[in-house]
């Protein structure tokens, strides 16, 4: 019998402490960054987002987002076979984020291990998970988004660190019958390395570089809008689907302009995008978890409806993933 792989439940969790774009504004005005909540949202879309407290780290906000999707798929978590974690703030510089989360769960044994691929990271561990399930080497995987980007943004650069936010969200990926990923196409591009990084680390106890994150923003905005509809299409094609067939558009939430420029090339109306990068920010590899489990839990997506999840982040990294729910 063949294997597949189906989603059977979703998880996420923000940090407690939210800023509005006037919090945020009055904080950096104290260091003397000007910036508005009107600045902000015609250049991102973006009203909110949730920063966790200094004490919190990846794995505690991926645990939670863990537990609920664990709850909802009514899976135990010593059920769990296979642990993978998307991240770019991972808690140590190891073990992985995935092996302390792990070890919080309580679902101790099976393997578990951190993908990077920034703000593409979820669409590569869920990739990964579906490979291993139609080979039989995991029957129930837990695929974590989890990030505290807020503790690498240069809060003297008010065309970054207003975009991020922190966050997790999670699925429970299990073996089935019957399809549910149906196709995905995943692509990296290490020539674009200086548009987008954290250039630095540590070396004899020091901070070699700089930890903070640099971004050109018209180099990424114009990248990444052609390469997202090229693995939309490319997934689609694999599948033997069009983008008439799709019910649910779910992004990376960078950025408005990049959403309703993909939604555009596709022509899905965006009614029928899952937008939380208003209420969010861009939280990287946990925004694409986070808007499914907002789509989910909000009633909007359904069991049975096609879903179209597509990511680019730093690297430059790309992909897409089809799946029915």
């Amino acid at each position: 019998m063949k294997l597949f792989s189906r989603i059977t439940g979703t998880g996420s969790y923000l940090p407690p402490r939210r800023l509005s774009n006037a919090d945020l504004a009055a904080e950096l005005a104290t260091q003397g960054i000007e910036t508005s909540d009107d600045w902000i949202v015609e250049r991102t879309g973006i009203r909110a987002r949730h920063f966790a407290a200094p004490e919190v780290c990846s794995s505690d906000l991926g645990l939670e987002a863990a537990r609920l999707a664990l709850q909802a798929a009514g899976v135990q978590a010593q059920e769990i076979d296979l642990i993978i974690v998307a991240t770019s703030t991972p808690d140590m510089v190891f073990p992985s984020t995935a092996c302390i989360l792990q070890d919080k769960l309580g679902a101790n044994g099976c393997p578990a291990f951190d993908v990077q691929a920034v703000c593409s990271g979820f669409i590569y561990a869920l990739s990964i998970a579906d490979a291993m399930i139609k080979t039989g080497a995991a029957s129930k995987a837990l695929v974590i988004g989890a990030e505290v980007f807020s503790r690498i943004l240069n809060f003297k650069d008010r065309t970054t660190c207003v975009l991020f936010g922190d966050g997790a969200g999670a699925v429970v990926l299990e073996a089935s019958d019957t399809p549910g990923i149906l196709a995905s196409d995943l692509h990296a591009d290490g020539k674009h390395v200086g548009i987008l990084c954290v250039p630095g680390h540590v070396s004899g106890g020091n901070v070699l570089g700089q930890p903070l994150l640099q971004m050109d923003g018209q180099a990424v905005f114009k990248l990444a809008v052609g390469v997202l509809d090229a693995a939309a299409r490319a997934t689609l094609a694999k599948a033997g689907k069009t983008a008439a067939d799709i019910d649910w558009l779910i992004p990376h939430q960078a950025n408005l302009r990049i959403m309703q420029s993909s939604a555009r090339k596709l022509k899905l109306p965006m009614d029928k995008v899952i937008v939380t990068v208003d209420q969010h920010g861009n939280t990287s590899a946990a925004s694409i978890p986070l808007a499914l489990d907002a789509g989910v839990r909000s009633g909007k997506v359904k069991p049975g409806e096609l879903l179209l999840l597509e990511g680019v982040g730093g690297g430059f990294t790309w992909g897409a993933v089809l799946l029915n729910l």
